[in-house]
This record gives C-alpha cells, sequence and structure tokens, in this order.
C-alpha cells in the first residue's frame, strides 16, 4: 500500500500495491469499461523544481474510498449513445475518438442521463485528487511512471519546446481511445489526447495534508486535466492544473466518467494501517 513519509517536507512516498489483477466494470449501455483504482495515497500538486504560472505546492492526500474509472476517454460513439448526437469538432476521426467541444455543463447532463439508464449506479466526473492519483497510478514522475514525455507515450504537441526538449512528431489531432500504453493502473490517455473536465471548483491549493479533498470556493471556473493533441508536454503533467468556465468547450476539451463503487462492493478494510501521522 502507498505510503507517504512526513516531516517538515514530503520526504517520499512508496508505490501502491499495483500486481494484483485489474477488476473491471462494463456499462451495459454504451459498452464503457470502467478499471477498479484501489484507495490510497499520493503526494498531490508539482514538485519544488516544477515551474508553473499557475502553483500547485505539492501535499500529501489519502483517497479512502476505492472507484470505477472509465479505462478510456469517453468517445463520440459513447457520447451519441447516450445523447443522441455528438458535437465534435474532430467527427472526421471517427467514432472511437475522444468526443470534444463538450463543455462542463454538458457533461453534467450526459452523466445525469447516463444515471437514468442504469438504476442504481451513479457516475460523476473525478475531482482533482482522484484524478491525479490515477494519473500518477503509483509513480512519482512528472507524469506518472515517467519523468520525461516522448510521442511514443501520448498524444501531444511535441514541437512545442518544453525544459529545453521538442521533437518533431504532431499528430494534429485527437486519435482513437487506447493508441498508447495503459499506465500501471490500466488506465489510456490520462496524459494527452484530450483535456479532461474534473468535479471540483478551481480553487488554491492550501499545501496541506487532505483525505479526499473536494474544492469549492464559489469559483466560476472548473479544472481540466492532463493536457491534449493541440498542447505541449508541458501541459501533460499529472500534477499541472488549467482551467475553463463551465460553459465552455473546444477541439481539445473532453472528459471521462467515474463510477462510484457501491457499499457491497467495497472491501471493509482498505489500508494495511493508518498513515504516519494524522491528516488535517
Amino acid at each position: 500500500m502507498r505510503a507517504c513519509v512526513l516531516a517538515l517536507a514530503i520526504v517520499a512516498c512508496a508505490s501502491p500495491e499495483l500486481d494484483q489483477p485489474v477488476e473491471t466494470w462494463r456499462d451495459p449501455v454504451t459498452g464503457m469499461e470502467f478499471v477498479l483504482v484501489p484507495a490510497g495515497e499520493f503526494v498531490m500538486g508539482l514538485r519544488d523544481d516544477e515551474v508553473d504560472v499557475r502553483p500547485a505546492p505539492s501535499h500529501a492526500v489519502r483517497v479512502t474510498r476505492p472507484f470505477f474509472l472509465g479505462r478510456f476517454e469517453v468517445t463520440q460513439a459513447q457520447w451519441q449513445k447516450v445523447m443522441g448526437a455528438a458535437p465534435s469538432q474532430l467527427s472526421e476521426c471517427g467514432p472511437d475518438c475522444p468526443v470534444e467541444s463538450v463543455s462542463w455543463n454538458a457533461v453534467r447532463d450526459f452523466l445525469g442521463r447516463l444515471s437514468s439508464l442504469n438504476p442504481g449506479e451513479r457516475f460523476r466526473l473525478p475531482t482533482e485528487a482522484e484524478w491525479e492519483y490515477a494519473c500518477r497510478a503509483g509513480g512519482e514522475g512528472r507524469y506518472g511512471e515517467v519523468d520525461t514525455l516522448h510521442p511514443a507515450l501520448a498524444n501531444y504537441d511535441s514541437r512545442i519546446p518544453f525544459e529545453g526538449l521538442a521533437d518533431t512528431v504532431f499528430p494534429g489531432s485527437t486519435l482513437t481511445v487506447g493508441s498508447y500504453p495503459p499506465n500501471a493502473f490500466g488506465l489510456h490517455d490520462l496524459v494527452g489526447n484530450v483535456w479532461e473536465w474534473t468535479e471540483d471548483e478551481y480553487c488554491p491549493y492550501s499545501g496541506s495534508s487532505a483525505v479526499d479533498p473536494v474544492q469549492r470556493c464559489g469559483s466560476d471556473t472548473i479544472p481540466i486535466r492532463g493536457g491534449s493533441w493541440y498542447f505541449s508536454a508541458g501541459a501533460a503533467r499529472c500534477g499541472r492544473r488549467d482551467t475553463h468556465e463551465r460553459g465552455d468547450s473546444g477541439f481539445s476539451l473532453g472528459f471521462r466518467v467515474l463510477r462510484e463503487v457501491k457499499a457491497a462492493e467495497q472491501d471493509p478494510n482498505p489500508f494495511d494501517g493508518p498513515p504516519e501521522r494524522p491528516y488535517g
């Protein structure tokens, strides 16, 4: 189990146990596949050596409840099954490419309809903490398991220099979901392809450790995560935050769905023991 060692500063975080078989659940309506993400602990935010226009000071976070997260970003075909039509500007990419040009408000409508089509299930967007925990998947690198991104790992614009590094690869569009390798949790495209909406409002981090944080501060903007095909490697870092207003849409804005674990499905003892010190 991931254990964050805290003293005057965050010293180290061990990886969660990822050698267990991946548990999945499939939505019978859309065929959307979900992967079970276990409860655990991680260091959220940007490291001290990472610079960004939006501060994101690192802090320990505990995720106490497991959750099912979409293995892939929601596709154009899945959106159309629920909503009747897909709004994508990049429709030529195909039905198995991520839906984009969807606002946070429209996504909330989609989630409400998806829940009504699956009585007894609750679907929502992941919080920022859940999203970043899933992105990192036990890794301590900027992109989860790796510290440097290259075009074989994700769909982003590698021509834009980031920290002096650049390449020549630019797909120029979204790509079919799952075109790149999964992370240690079995999730694809958390880095690149399309930005992903989250459940939270955009609020400054306090820098203090937290348990299942949900950001609410009266903000009109919503955090988006993961970068996209149109942005640089810097935008795709797991700890990097960007924002859009709730009604915004664009050709690099998409999402993935979280399905909450039912009480009967939960492990009554998800942790090996208490944290090193209490969380405030």
